[in-house]
C-alpha cells in the first residue's frame, strides 16, 4: 500500500500523473545520503591524517554510489525525451545549469579567500572561470547530468544496443584525463542510458521486490557479502567487475528502497530523496564548518564519530539552509526564477533544484 500523495508504479508510464513513487524516492534518499558520508568521511580523514570506522562504509557503497544515482536519473526520460528542442533543453539543461552557476558562485565565496591566500586574486578569477569546464568540487553530478540529457537525445536514431554497447565500453576502459567531465561521462553515462532503455524492466524489478520481499532480503544479503568481498580483495574496480558491481549494487539500492517503502520505515530516508539535490548542492557549507569545528576543538577524539556527526550535519544542515532560505525570500537559491526560463512552463509549475 502506498503511502498517500505517492504510488508504487509498476511502469514510467503510470507515473506520469505527478505523483512521487516511494521506493523511487528511497533510493535517491540512501544514495544522497551515502554521497555526503563519502564527502564527510573523505574530508575528516584527510584533514586528520588518519582513517575510522566510517571508512569501511564508504568503501563499501564505492562501486554503486554513484552508478544508483546516475540509473534513477534516466528512469523517467522516456516521458519527456520527445519534447521539443526548446522546451526539452529548458527542462533538462537550463535548469541544472542555473543551479551550477549559482551554487559554483557560493562555494568560490567561500572558498575564495584561501585559494588568494596560496596563490592571487587573479589566479582565483581563471579558477571561477575554469569551473566552466572543469567542475568544481561537489557540483560535478549536476555538470554532467544535462550533457547525459543531451546526448541521449542526440542518439536516438542511433540503435539503442549500440550505444549501449559504446558506453559499456567506456566504463570497462576505466579512461583517465585529467578532466572531471570526461573521465566521469565515460564512467557513468552507462547507468543513465540503462536508466532510460531498461527502465520498464527496473520497475518490474521493484515490483517483484515489494511482492516477495523474504526473496528480495535473501538476495540483499547475497549481494551486500559478494559486494564486502570484492572491496576487500581489492577487486572492485577491476575491468568488467566495477560494471558488474555498479548495476549490481543499483538494483541493490532499488530492492531495499521498495523494501523499505512497503514497511514505511526510515521516512526521514524518503524525504532526502525527495530533496536530494537540494542536499547535494547545499550541504558543503554544514559538512565544512562541523569538521572544521569538531577537529579544531578536540572534543570528540575518535575519527570515525567525528565523520559519522560530520555527515549527519551535512544532510540535516542543508535542509536547515533550503527551509531557511524559503522563509527569508531566498528562493533563487532553489527555485529557478521565471527569468531564467527560455521555453513556457504549465500554469502553477515551479520547478525546483529537486525535481
Amino acid at each position: 500500500m502506498a503511502r498517500s500523495g505517492t504510488i508504487a508504479a509498476a511502469s514510467p508510464s503510470t507515473a506520469a500523473s505527478g505523483a512521487r513513487i516511494d521506493w523511487v524516492d528511497y533510493a535517491k534518499g540512501i544514495c544522497i545520503v551515502m554521497v555526503v558520508m563519502m564527502h564527510s568521511v573523505l574530508g575528516v580523514e584527510l584533514a586528520a591524517g588518519q582513517t575510522g570506522f566510517m571508512h569501511v562504509l564508504v568503501a563499501f557503497a564505492k562501486p554503486f554510489r554513484m552508478p544508483d544515482f546516475f540509473l534513477i536519473s534516466g528512469l523517467f526520460l522516456s516521458l519527456v525525451i520527445d519534447r521539443d528542442w526548446r522546451t526539452y533543453l529548458d527542462r533538462k539543461v537550463v535548469h541544472f545549469a542555473y543551479f551550477y552557476v549559482v551554487w559554483v558562485t557560493i562555494q568560490f565565496g567561500f572558498k575564495a579567500p584561501a585559494f588568494a591566500a596560496e596563490t592571487s586574486w587573479q589566479h582565483v578569477g581563471l579558477l571561477y572561470l575554469e569551473s566552466f569546464i572543469e567542475p568544481f568540487g561537489t557540483l560535478w553530478f549536476i555538470y554532467l547530468l544535462p550533457v547525459f540529457f543531451v546526448v541521449t537525445k542526440l542518439t536516438r536514431k542511433v540503435p539503442s544496443l549500440a550505444v549501449w554497447l559504446v558506453a559499456a565500453a567506456l566504463e570497462t576502459a576505466h579512461i583517465t584525463t585529467g578532466w572531471t567531465a570526461i573521465d566521469e561521462f565515460c564512467a557513468r553515462f552507462i547507468y543513465f542510458y540503462s536508466g532510460y532503455l531498461f527502465a520498464p524492466y527496473v520497475f518490474a524489478l521493484s515490483d517483484r521486490a515489494r511482492k516477495h520481499p523474504a526473496l528480495a532480503l535473501a538476495a540483499l544479503a547475497a549481494w551486500a557479502l559478494i559486494n564486502a568481498g570484492l572491496v576487500a580483495a581489492g577487486a572492485s574496480e577491476w575491468a568488467i567487475v566495477s560494471l558488474a558491481l555498479g548495476f549490481a549494487g543499483a538494483c541493490a539500492i532499488i530492492a531495499a528502497g521498495t523494501l523499505l517503502a512497503r514497511a514505511h520505515w526510515l521516512n526521514f530516508l524518503r524525504f532526502c530523496g525527495e530533496h536530494s539535490i537540494v542536499i547535494y548542492l547545499a550541504f558543503f557549507l554544514p559538512m565544512a564548518a562541523t569538521r572544521t569545528l569538531l577537529l579544531r576543538t578536540g572534543i570528540i577524539p575518535d575519527i570515525g564519530t567525528v565523520s559519522l556527526l560530520v555527515t549527519i550535519a551535512g544532510v540535516l544542515g542543508s535542509l536547515v539552509i533550503w527551509q531557511a532560505a524559503l522563509r527569508l525570500n531566498a528562493r533563487f537559491l532553489f527555485e529557478r526564477p521565471e527569468a531564467f526560463w527560455i521555453a513556457p512552463k504549465k500554469p502553477g509549475v515551479r520547478l525546483q533544484a529537486a525535481e
